[in-house]
């Protein structure tokens, strides 16, 4: 497929990827909005014109790439910094981290008018977009506009490279307008290299997702809060759960109140909009629970404390006991097991974990991670962890060997992206 073929068939599209938004919005209301960004208009203050572009797809993206900006604006202070998502959930975590101090607005739609208006605006010298976010006008008017491009934290899994594939001549487009990929590893750098990518231009950096630091402002807020919810009971926080997944989880939780029952669980749903569907899940089934935006404390009584906040996540993980990662009871393809390992805890996942899989096969072979194939596995390696206090600390000992083991990628990253700022 040609690149000129791709945008007629993007462009007779857009209709339906407006109605998509709309439909997103039903749950989301800020899917609604800002819709004339995803065509590329939208006012840039002109100090924000010129420098470095970021663009993270959602949350995950976002999370990984905060310090990476944070320590490129430091050492770099003259140099605009613009940051894109394709979400709204994405777009609050950028804004939440770094307010005023960049400009965030959504990546336009990959239409050539779309793409052309952003370039016009921003003027990137440099374009980074973290993990795998290919569009080839994206790329085309980057080179086109002589800005450099890094593929950046890079990850190609072999049934997305089979996708790739299918579109060959286009992915190959793609690669050639790109001028670094900084893979994870090897194995992932090689499947680009097979896809078209020129050798020299491929750079193995490891994963930024290790490359992370715990706040101690929020061990020590972790600690009070822990102190003033539940000093004395156990703690299970379930992370980023996804449709379908809650349900097996609170059927896990039931199995571990029945030889543990002052165990409280932190459930904390992926999306805002599955909040209140989560809360009617948890009332349905008669369980006794509060919600953090109440701020409410829990009382004895208490059995779930739904996380409906946004940005908390890792506060709730340095509070646990036992962490478990979602989206891989379902096949989502599972979260980031490296913040909860950041706090050295025992941490569980299901099966489907194919999104971070070099990071799930470094935990598994360092017995650092727990793999449950359904709830009832899920439920019984919960009980056997609280029941068995030093192989839960050994196990999160292991876990933060693993992450500390791995760091560097950061490092790597900005020695490749340094030489084309100066320029």
């Amino acid at each position: 497929m040609s690149r000129l073929l791709y945008s007629a068939v993007f462009f007779a599209l857009l209709p339906l990827l407006f109605l998509r938004l709309w439909l997103k919005g039903r749950k989301s209301p800020n899917y609604r909005k800002r819709w004339a960004e995803r065509l590329g208009f939208f006012d840039v203050p002109e100090k924000h014109s010129g420098g470095i572009c970021f663009h993270c797809v959602s949350v995950g993206e976002s999370i990984a790439a905060i310090k990476l900006i944070k320590s490129i604006k430091s050492q770099y202070p003259t140099h605009p910094v613009t940051v894109t998502t394709t979400t709204p959930t994405g777009s609050a975590q950028i804004q939440s981290a770094f307010g005023n101090e960049v400009f965030h607005v959504y990546l336009p739609f990959d239409t050539p008018g779309a793409i052309k208006r952003f370039f016009n605006k921003i003027q990137p010298k440099v374009l980074v977009i973290i993990e795998t976010e290919l569009w080839p006008n994206l790329l085309y008017y980057a080179k086109k506009t002589q800005c450099k491009t890094i593929l950046a934290n890079a990850r190609l899994s072999q049934r997305s490279a089979k996708g790739y594939q299918k579109v060959a001549s286009l992915t190959e487009q793609m690669l050639t307008n790109l001028d670094i990929v900084a893979a994870h590893n090897i194995e992932d750098g090689q499947r680009f290299v097979e896809l078209g990518l020129v050798p020299t231009k491929l750079a193995v950096t490891g994963s930024i997702k290790f490359d992370i630091s715990s706040n101690p402002a929020l061990v020590e807020q972790s600690i009070a809060l822990k102190e003033q919810w539940a000093p004395n009971r156990p703690i299970w926080v379930v992370g980023s759960t996804h449709q379908g997944e809650d349900e097996a989880v609170l059927q896990a939780f039931a199995q571990i109140l029945k030889q543990h029952p002052d165990t409280l669980l932190i459930l904390v749903p992926r999306h805002p909009e599955r909040f209140k569907q989560v809360e009617q899940l948890l009332i349905a089934q008669q369980i006794s629970y509060t919600k953090r935006s109440t701020g409410q404390s829990p009382t004895p009584s208490t059995q779930v404390i739904l996380g409906d906040t946004m940005g908390e996540l890792n506060l709730f993980w340095a509070m646990a006991d036992i962490c478990f990662v979602g989206g891989s009871l379902v096949e989502h393809g599972g979260h980031n097991p490296l913040e909860p390992a950041l706090f050295a805890k025992a941490i569980l996942t299901g099966p489907h974990t194919y999104n971070f899989k070099q990071i799930y096969e470094l935990m598994e072979a360092q017995g650092a991670v727990i793999l449950t194939p359904d709830w009832q596995m899920l439920g019984n390696s919960v009980i056997d962890l609280l029941n068995d206090t030093q192989r839960r600390q050994l196990l999160g000992m292991n876990a933060k060997q693993v992450l500390d083991r791995n760091r560097g990628a950061l490092e790597r990253l900005k020695s490749l992206i340094k030489p084309l700022l100066i320029v």
